[in-house]
């Protein structure tokens, strides 16, 4: 084992505090990440108050992280020393159930195993990005291109593929219309991408306070949701909407702004359960649709994507002795658009 330096919450709700925390030796197929940067994703927060149900204390958030390649394994094919890399939300799946054969290891039926707030298949828990180093499976790491900053790519291991996955998936591009609900860290990304593949994108937002910076980063409209008038204007507009919020929607009228075969899809995970009227989605052959990141390869894919369109996250770079503060600022919606912890400060 190698004891590095790392930031933790020791209990549920409770501060994060500097800390050590074990890593395993370096095996066969493992990769040792100098982690250079961590990005702070809404889901830490989730999980270290214990918004999404019990999780696993001390727990050390993080699965935004881009670094360095330190060692390799003897076995290791894939990276060498001083390679840049990037590690998302899962370390690892049972690879050989028909979703991890597919590409699809994020849906694996076997249950992926989480960067943090998982148990690993040494039966020991996973810890997260707020740290010095991490060891990792070569098959569950990434490549960042050289066209990307490190702290820049941090984000895209999870805001980015987030929002990448269900726009590739639901055929984002030109001809089509696509709407953003929310500008936050997963929504900046998703205007982005959205507006590179070709789309005419929308932002949906409670106010017109970020306008100007949602037209910027490439959206062609942006419409506040606390006008009632909004939901009568766009009615039966969108082929796609992109929900990034993790507040409860009103999911009747958000399905109201579909096509007809239009699809609805939720990566923002709210706390509590969310009512629907089914003749919403009956009426118009209407979808509602969750998506959650991307599996291996299509993260990579969005990495090189990113990387061909130039595309980086907008951050706010913070030391570690910060982090309590971004989490507030998070929940007030007070950070343009994601917090990155440079680990040299840990």
């Amino acid at each position: 084992m190698t004891t590095v330096a790392a930031y933790a919450a020791p209990v549920t709700k409770a501060l994060l505090e500097r800390t050590t925390i074990e890593r395993r030796e370096v095996g066969a197929h493992d990769v040792l990440i100098d982690i250079k940067f961590a990005g702070i994703c809404h889901s830490d927060i989730h999980q270290a108050r214990e918004g999404w149900g019990e999780a696993i204390f001390p727990m050390v958030p993080g699965h935004e992280i881009a670094g360095v390649v330190s060692e390799v394994g003897s076995g290791v094919t894939r990276f060498r020393v001083g390679d840049r890399v990037g590690v998302g939300c899962m370390v690892d799946s049972c690879r050989t159930c028909d979703n991890c054969e597919a590409d699809l290891e994020q849906y694996c039926l076997n249950g992926a195993t989480m960067t943090y707030n998982g148990i690993g298949r040494d039966g020991r828990p996973t810890y997260g990005g707020y740290a010095q180093k991490i060891v990792v499976d070569e098959n569950y790491v990434v490549r960042v291109p050289d066209g990307l900053a490190l702290d820049e790519a941090a984000p895209l291991l999870c805001a980015g593929i987030t929002t990448y996955s269900p726009l590739r998936h639901w055929n984002a591009g030109p001809g089509r219309k696509v709407a953003v609900v929310g500008l936050g860290g997963l929504g900046h990304m998703a205007v982005k991408i959205a507006h590179a593949m070709g789309a005419e994108v929308t932002v949906l937002s409670q106010s017109l306070r970020k306008k100007d910076d949602g037209l910027k980063l490439g959206a062609d409209h942006y419409y506040a949701t606390a006008d009632p008038a909004t939901f009568e204007r766009l009615g039966g507009t969108f082929d796609l909407i992109v929900s990034t919020v993790s507040a409860p929607l009103d999911l009747d009228a958000y399905l109201s702004l579909l096509r007809t075969d239009g699809a609805l899809v939720n990566v923002g995970a709210p706390e509590e359960p969310v009512s629907l009227d089914l003749f919403s989605v009956i009426g118009g052959r209407r979808t509602l649709a969750g998506s959650s990141i991307g599996g291996i390869r299509e993260t990579q894919e969005m990495l090189d994507f990113c990387a061909e369109h130039g595309i980086g996250a907008e951050i706010e770079l913070i030391g570690a002795a910060e982090i309590d503060e971004a989490y507030e600022r998070v929940l007030n919606s007070d950070v343009r658009y994601r917090f990155v912890i440079d680990t040299a400060t840990i």
